[in-house]
């Protein structure tokens, strides 16, 4: 046993917010197999990114909420390779705000409260990378399990997350490996789920003042509660352990690319066009920002470094720039 939690705070980047004993106590229990998996996610994504840029390291920082729970902030920066990286993960209970629950029965739940209470319990490891060079995209991924009691003590669970793509320029060969790694991992479970999730996820990611998505997509669900608990979370672990295989390649292509400062500057806008979606439609960063006691420097770790907005930017006509907006304005279908 001894021997299986040490290997366990090997792979992990510091100690679970439940505590090893307890989640191996509760191990056949869901909500524990999925804070290991959360948690052996952000060790794998960790390691793989520093592994590519030796010369930064991770700033592990442990929080805890008053409320109940806490979470485990990674985050490299100024690195080489990357100008900000971060892989968060938490893992939070109490009872829902009432702006939550608001929000919530806005998607269509039906939420039972208790004298107006409603215990909850959510977990979930997110990540947002920003390299330094242009031709390296940005990633995000996201997997998350949520659970609410009702009056009643039924309970409501349900899972959400995606991983999206949004490089400064368009590489065809990049946007195929990458929706292509993230097929495979869907069609295991289920060859309906890809192109489904696929298309949630460039809905999902529009930027409508600007009328084009945030990036080139990949695959976004939220409140999947069927086929089984036990079939969904299989599913949200294939998801999570194509996350290295389709980022990281990509990183490797690209890193040591030479790029001008047009270039440059031309990223810094596309990441201020990234701002605005997080800050103006994201619902995860509503969800958390509506929390009690939720820590704001870690759900404001999506933001760049660095960004800009100049007036009335329009790229030439038929330019590298020009096209990325093609691609941004009508999604394409990367795998067929």
């Amino acid at each position: 046993e001894e021997k299986e939690e040490e290997e366990l705070r090997r792979r992990f980047m510091a100690p679970p917010v439940s505590g090893l004993r307890e989640l191996r106590r509760r191990r056949r229990e869901l909500r524990s197999r999925m804070e290991l998996l959360i948690m052996e996610t952000q060790g794998e994504v960790c390691r793989a990114l520093a592994a590519l840029d030796p010369g930064a390291a991770f700033a592990v920082d442990t929080w805890e909420r008053k409320e109940g729970g806490g979470g485990i902030s990674c985050v490299l920066q100024d690195g080489e390779v990357f100008e900000k990286a971060g892989v968060n993960v938490s893992v939070v209970f109490g009872l829902l705000s009432e702006e939550a629950a608001r929000q919530m029965r806005s998607r269509g739940k039906s939420l039972k409260a208790k004298d107006g209470k409603l215990p909850f319990c959510a977990m979930g490891v997110s990540s947002v990378i920003h390299p330094k060079n242009p031709h390296v995209p940005t990633m995000h991924f996201n997997y998350r399990y949520f659970e609410i009691e009702e009056a009643d003590g039924t309970k409501q669970w349900w899972f959400g997350g995606g991983t999206d793509l949004t490089p400064t320029y368009l590489n065809e060969e990049d946007a195929v490996h990458f929706h292509k790694t993230l097929k495979e991992a869907c069609d295991k479970h289920d060859l309906k789920l890809y192109p489904k999730y696929k298309k949630w996820c460039d809905d999902y990611f529009y930027i409508k003042h600007r009328g084009e998505r945030r990036g080139i997509g990949g695959i976004f669900f939220d409140d999947v509660d069927s086929p089984s608990k036990e079939e969904v979370f299989q599913f949200v672990k294939s998801c999570a352990k194509a996350v290295v295989p389709c980022y990281i390649p990509i990183v490797k292509r690209h890193c040591h690319d030479a790029f001008t400062p047009e270039e440059k500057l031309w990223q810094q806008l596309r990441r201020g066009r990234y701002v605005e979606f997080n800050l103006v439609y994201d619902r995860g960063t509503k969800f958390g920002l509506l929390t009690p006691g939720s820590r704001i420097e870690s759900i404001l770790m999506s933001l760049p470094l660095t960004a800009r907005w100049e007036y009335m930017h329009t790229p030439p006509e038929s330019s590298k720039e020009a096209e990325i907006l093609e691609v941004l304005r009508n999604p394409k279908d990367w795998v067929h």
